[in-house]
């Protein structure tokens, strides 16, 4: 535990939704880059407020806050969308992001003219695909929902699952039998990656498939050029090492160069400064001890205590640090 503020590290998937230093502060702390995701989901600020939130604190520290944009679906399909999309991208990363995010509405909430969900594999996404990889920066894509997400509150193996979905039955698609499937909507992610092969993709919480290790190696096999954040599943993990440490270790150690730490913290206008500084502290610290050392501690969303995995030091720097800032290099820059 003493590494812990010694040791360069970064979180590739964060939400700095204002321009308020807290977040910005406790990274410095703690010895933190980050990676302040824009997304364009309902409950957070408009993306526009986000964007202006990221160059202000990027313009406060250039060399820890880093920021990956996002785009609207709004007008999708209509003459023009794809050039005004493309023509803001091309801004953004000339103003430093690092990275494009798509987010789970493709494929759960937006539609085309025709009514019909739009999906990642849609004919009319892959001109932004290929402005993505033409700019030389990463996409990073939430696709569909945990596993979890189709199963009953009491089949579900997480708390923080039990929570957010019964918080957000919008999302809860055991309500909505209507809905793709899980599996559907991970063999359209597939199809993407696919077809864009030479697209640097990273699949954000653990590529959602973060029940099972075996599945994710399974896609990183496939994939050989794309990488995993673990943003807010890490709880899914420690809920596997509880049964099978050993599996869950070498799992780390074997795909070490693919995977990236995160966390999801997410920081926004309304929240006390200094209580979000606790929690992000605390956050922080409880990922390390169950990734960097052998201690045991309890997990209130698993109910369980967890030994650390310990893995070697040479496998911490790369998930911690050397993987991010591989994976979000700007490429020709």
């Amino acid at each position: 535990m003493a590494d812990f503020s010694q040791v360069r590290k970064f979180d590739a998937h964060v939400h700095a939704n204002t321009p308020d230093p807290a977040f910005l502060e406790q990274a410095r702390a703690d010895g933190f880059e980050l990676l302040s995701i824009n997304v364009d989901y309902p409950d957070f600020p408009s993306i526009a407020r986000q964007h202006a939130a990221a160059l202000a604190l990027a313009a406060r520290d250039p060399t820890r806050f880093h920021w990956a944009t996002t785009f609207s679906m709004k007008g999708f399909g209509t003459p023009g969308w794809a050039d005004r999309v493309d023509a803001k991208l091309a801004r953004d990363v000339a103003a430093g992001a690092l990275a494009v995010k798509v987010w789970k509405n493709v494929g759960l909430a937006e539609r085309g003219a025709d009514g019909k969900l739009i999906m990642l594999d849609d004919p009319g996404l892959a001109p932004v695909a290929e402005q993505v990889r033409a700019l030389g920066v990463a996409l990073i894509d939430h696709q569909g929902e945990p596993r979890n997400c189709w199963l009953p509150l009491d089949q579900m193996t997480t708390d923080n699952d039990r929570e957010y979905f019964s918080k957000h039955p919008e999302y809860y698609m055991y309500l909505h039998p209507e809905m793709p499937r899980y599996e559907e909507l991970m063999a359209v992610r597939d199809r993407f990656v696919a077809a864009h092969s030479k697209l640097r993709f990273v699949g954000a919480h653990l590529a959602s498939l973060e029940y099972d290790v075996d599945r994710i190696a399974a896609f990183l096999d496939r994939f050989p050029d794309a990488s995993v954040d673990m943003a807010a599943r890490m709880s899914q993990v420690q809920y596997q090492s509880v049964r099978d440490r050993e599996k869950v270790r070498n799992f780390f150690i074997r795909y070490q160069d693919r995977l990236l730490y995160g966390t999801d913290l997410t920081y926004g206008p309304d929240a006390d400064p200094a209580e979000f500084r606790r929690e992000a502290h605390a956050a922080w610290v409880s990922d390390w001890r169950y990734l960097a050392t052998g201690e045991s501690q309890h997990v209130d969303m698993i109910g369980a205590d967890v030994p650390g995995l310990a893995l070697p030091r040479a496998v911490i720097d790369k998930i911690y640090y050397a993987n991010a800032r591989r994976v979000f290099a700007r490429s020709g820059r």
